[in-house]
């Protein structure tokens, strides 16, 4: 991962736990909200998905919907360029000494 993209990355500890955790079993679900997006919630096994995170994920192509669950959720899976961010930042992540990785979780 190059400086600049990591820089651009929300959250970045908990976004490579969203992705870590995604499979074609456990989409994020996207519920709808408003019709003007107000109230519009992300879940992944249950639990919420930081705003900021999943629409960055959608912004960069990294998730796309599937299909819709039986009560009109979107669900959302990781694309071809997800899985090579998720593989990618793991790559990274296994790189990076303790201290390093308290930085990243504590400062994004």
């Amino acid at each position: 991962m190059s400086d600049q993209s990591i820089t651009t990355i929300p959250a970045r500890a908990q976004t490579l736990t969203v992705l870590r955790y995604m499979s074609p079993r456990e989409p994020i679900l996207m519920l709808p909200g408003e019709e003007d997006g107000y109230g519009t919630r992300w879940t992944l096994s249950g639990q919420q998905v930081q705003p900021a995170i999943a629409q960055y994920l959608m912004a960069r192509g990294l998730i796309a919907e599937t299909g819709r669950t039986e009560l009109g959720a979107r669900k959302l899976t990781l694309t071809t360029a997800g899985l090579r961010v998720r593989e990618d930042g793991i790559h990274w992540w296994s790189g990076l000494s303790l201290s390093e990785k308290l930085r990243v979780i504590i400062f994004g």
